[in-house]
């Protein structure tokens, strides 16, 4: 499972430009989710205890079915910062290094940006609506 560490962090580093340019602001702290997944759960677990260990936090691994009835796992290790092209880049060079070590695949990191709380419905006219009482 040799990853490309030199794609991963040109990607990283696209990501915090695109964001960067999109108007994100560059002191907010945004959620990283890192990217990780294996055919193997026991490999999957092991890269799991290792960023524990590195201070991030794990989600529970979701199981896939693909087409061919064979299954992945995945799971999502959890950081919290800012969008600092440094700091993304020692986490991403320091996951795939683990993911490395652990022989599972680590597709990079994404974050969310924009109004978390935006709904589309409340932007549709509500004037066909009774009032409420």
């Amino acid at each position: 499972m040799a990853v490309d560490l030199d794609a991963l962090r040109a990607q990283s580093e696209e990501t915090v430009e695109a964001l960067l340019a999109d108007g994100a602001p560059a002191d907010d702290i945004y959620t990283i989710e890192h990217h990780l997944a294996s055919n193997d759960f026991s490999k999957l677990e092991k890269a799991a205890v290792e960023l524990v260990k590195a201070g991030y936090h794990v989600d529970d691994a979701d199981e896939f079915e693909l087409d061919d009835n064979s299954r992945f796992f995945a799971f999502v290790a959890v950081s919290e910062t800012t969008l600092d092209a440094r700091v993304l880049d020692t986490q991403t060079q320091e996951v795939a290094k683990i993911a490395d070590l652990a022989g599972v695949d680590y597709d990079g990191w994404g974050t969310y940006y924009g109004d978390d709380d935006y709904d589309e419905d409340e932007d549709e006219d509500d004037s066909d609506d009774e009032p409420e009482h």
